[in-house]
């Protein structure tokens, strides 16, 4: 595929992009041979993915591709090899709409069921999806959905084995959101790792609660705090002594989602005259909060955050505005050109007067930021980051983009034209000393072979381009989160 500058005036063809958007129905098991380049014989591990796999049931598409059900997809790595398998995760709502091939809840992003504002109304009921992310913590494969508990899934077969509560850690009816963090060496665990992560109870008011996980699975600290307002947040990003949660300018008006005329996520609304609210919580003593406020834009995602004396310095992926989901409108037809892109900036709240400094550090639209996990909380040198192939302007993520904090420097590594991107992860090579020794891998979708395709490139020099390329026998739709374990749950 291109990795190069384009001559035309647009690297990107909307039709290509849309063909991403296709359900994977089926569940497959195999060896990938066709395979360019070499893999690194010492990249040993397993890479696991989730996303939405199923768009449409019994003829009906889902109106976002976020109401999709969860499907998990593992591709393991060793001794430059590598074997891929896929599984739908079997929630209690998938069973059911799977036997009824139809649809029969809800969807959060406006994905109503058969029969009108009728049917609809007063059915308030809450599907667990589980497709936003994927880990292995504990010795668990767990599939997370911010909104409900975590779904425990086989890691070699991919097997659902049902509803997770953390060995009694979460309370009925509690959610595990689907961004943890891992502190890599928590101060409070004699530099043991240790898993952060958190759920929000949205209302008049919003109850945040934080969970503490030790390397064996099991919640050593949780805490909570009440924020005034409602709250949407996705995302939230930690260092050795704080949890940082950005309260977006949001509200919720839940009357057209009881009256069956709207999803929920179509009824909140963006107010960017607003500021946001970070909601700084401390992980030592009495878990003390603060807020500061800054005016941030909308923001889904955080690079990383680190302590810098009394400051706190915080990267983030902020938009301008949120699009809103209109009823009706189709998600393959969004017009990039109208959105705001998501550009990286820097926030640094200085804690002992309580003001904030923000600085835009690229112009670039990006998206699914990642740094080297010992760096997590930490003062960090390089991040990469889905990537637009131009330099300006809202567009497709086509490429991985690394970014040298330190000096300055960018390199894009793109796919364009053909080439439609997804969240990078970076993986540490083993016994490196430096911060970009390693390889980052990202998974590619080629509309012109309509296929999917695993890129592994290398993360001190992405203008090599691709080491390897792993050719898969098919697509795989457009995912959201994932990460990497140096466990292998292979078959080879």
């Amino acid at each position: 595929m291109q990795t190069q500058p384009l001559s035309t005036t647009r690297p990107y063809s909307r039709r290509d992009w849309q063909t991403g958007y296709r359900s994977l129905e089926q569940e497959l098991d195999y060896a990938i041979e066709d395979v360019a380049g070499e893999i690194p014989p010492e990249l040993e591990g397993t890479l696991f993915r989730n996303g939405p796999g199923r768009l449409e049931l019994g003829g009906q598409r889902y109106r976002h591709p976020f109401d999709g059900d969860g499907m998990v997809c593992a591709i393991a790595l060793r001794n430059g090899r590598a074997h891929f398998r896929n599984r739908f995760v079997r929630t209690e709502g998938f069973v059911a709409e799977q036997q009824a091939q139809k649809i029969l809840y809800r969807g959060v992003f406006g994905t109503q069921k058969p029969g009108g504002v009728l049917s609809n109304a007063f059915d308030l009921r809450r599907k667990n999806i589980a497709n936003t992310n994927v880990i292995y913590w504990g010795g668990k494969l767990l599939a997370l959905w911010e909104a409900a508990e975590p779904y425990r899934l086989d890691p070699r077969t991919l097997e659902t084995l049902g509803p997770d509560d953390l060995k009694g850690g979460l309370k009925p009816g509690e959610a595990f959101a689907a961004h943890p963090w891992v502190d890599p060496a928590s101060e409070l665990d004699g530099g043991e790792p240790c898993l952060v992560n958190f759920s929000i109870s949205p209302g008049l008011s919003t109850r945040i609660t934080v969970y503490e996980l030790n390397p064996a699975g099991d919640v050593v600290r949780r805490y909570s705090h009440s924020v005034p307002g409602f709250a949407f947040i996705h995302d939230f990003v930690i260092t050795p002594h704080y949890c940082i949660f950005f309260q977006n300018a949001v509200s919720f008006n839940p009357l057209p989602f009881v009256l069956g005329q709207k999803g929920a996520g179509e009824c909140v609304q963006f107010h960017p005259e607003k500021p946001t609210q970070a909601v700084i919580i401390s992980r030592r003593g009495d878990h003390e909060k603060r807020v500061i406020s800054v005016n941030s834009g909308f923001v889904f995602h955080h690079v990383n955050a680190f302590e810098a004396g009394k400051t706190l310095v915080v990267d983030s992926i902020s938009y301008d505005s949120l699009p809103t989901l209109e009823p009706g409108q189709d998600y393959r037809e969004v017009d990039f050109d109208a959105l705001a892109p998501g550009q990286l900036w820097r926030f640094r709240f200085d804690l002992a007067s309580g003001s904030v400094a923000q600085q835009k550090l690229d112009e670039r639209c990006v998206e699914f930021p990642v740094v080297h996990p010992d760096r997590v909380g930490r003062d960090y040198r390089y991040l990469f980051v889905g990537a637009a192939h131009e330099p300006t302007g809202n567009a497709p993520l086509q490429g991985v983009l690394k970014v040298d904090l330190q000096t300055g420097d960018r390199q894009l590594w793109s796919a364009a034209p053909y080439g439609y991107g997804s969240e990078p992860i970076f993986v540490p090579r083993p016994g490196a000393t430096a911060e970009d020794d390693g390889w980052v891998l990202v998974l590619i979708y080629n509309a012109e072979r309509q296929k999917s395709e695993l890129v592994i490139l290398d993360g001190r020099d992405l203008g090599r381009g691709a080491i390897a390329t792993l050719r898969l026998g098919h697509h795989v739709p457009y995912g959201l989160h994932g990460s990497f374990t140096p466990e292998y749950f292979g078959d080879l």
